[in-house]
């Protein structure tokens, strides 16, 4: 792969998002899985809470796909060449649980500015309306920042339930992946996604986000690594690669990563939620 096409690009600017796009093989889907799982089993509540996020600081393996090279060709048709990661989040829905993500903006709290970066959403199973896939609201990135009402619901997966409301899932698209595909979206789309109502897990691995090196944190600091190209800027501070599953200095990094990105997500806030 060398990049989106001229058609997947043209839809990109004009509906804000592209779907989908191939990135890893079933197996390789499976195996991503598997290490999630294998954390799960053998970290108990490793994943949860604020410890879903930065989760690419803690292993290797997931680490690897931010440097996937068909994620990387085609993030630099969005952004350009000079690209760094600054962040992961697991999205995981269980069956049969009450689990939703409300509709809302990413740009809102995440203080990236300007706009020259993107979500990829990776499906590491497959992403379908059963399962609660992502759904977007298309065209409305061309929109201003909208206002989100915070409701701090427990079943929701945002940090503050932050929620745009009265949005009509007849004006969505639905995001259908197959594990091993990926989306990517802008950071002022309207987007959200539904319960689980499927009889297997639903898991999203977001690379929440890819940045341009111009890209400033406004709201704090930010850990990042460099996937490609130079940094001339040098807004942020470097934070090595995993060497080692679960590590005591894997754990140390993520949880340096995490206390500052908790400070920008609730960042004008007097209550925090569970992410």
């Amino acid at each position: 792969m060398t990049g989106l096409t001229t058609k997947q690009l043209e839809h990109y600017r004009s509906k804000g998002y592209v779907s989908p796009v191939s990135a890893f093989s079933s197996n390789e889907a499976k195996e991503i899985r598997d290490e999630i799982e294998k954390i799960e089993k053998n970290w108990p509540g490793s994943l949860e809470g604020i410890n879903r996020n930065y989760v690419h600081l803690v292993s290797p393996v997931l680490n690897k796909i931010c440097f996937n090279k068909n994620i990387l060709d085609a993030v630099e048709s969005v952004i350009g060449k000079n690209i760094l990661i600054c962040g992961t989040t697991l999205f995981i829905k269980d069956p049969n649980e009450k689990g939703f993500v409300s509709f809302h903006q990413d740009a809102k709290y995440i203080g990236l500015e300007p706009y020259n970066w993107v979500t990829v959403w990776v499906a590491v199973t497959d992403a379908n309306e059963d399962n609660g896939c992502m759904r977007m609201v298309p065209g409305s990135h061309k929109d201003n920042l909208k206002y989100h009402k915070q409701k701090f619901d427990d079943n929701n997966l945002l940090t503050r339930g932050q929620t745009i409301e009265n949005v009509s899932l007849d004006n969505t698209d639905p995001i259908i992946l197959k594990a091993g595909e990926v989306s990517l979206h802008h950071p002022t789309i309207v987007h959200g996604s539904g319960l689980n109502l499927s009889n297997d897990r639903r898991i999203g691995f977001v690379i929440q986000s890819y940045i341009g090196t111009n890209v400033n944190q406004v709201l704090g600091k930010m850990y990042v690594q460099k996937a490609r190209g130079e940094d001339e800027y040098r807004f942020h501070q470097y934070i090595e690669r995993p060497l080692k599953l679960m590590g005591k200095n894997e754990i140390f990094l993520q949880k340096k990563a995490n206390d500052e990105l908790s400070k920008i997500f609730y960042s004008g806030s007097k209550k925090l939620g569970n992410f």
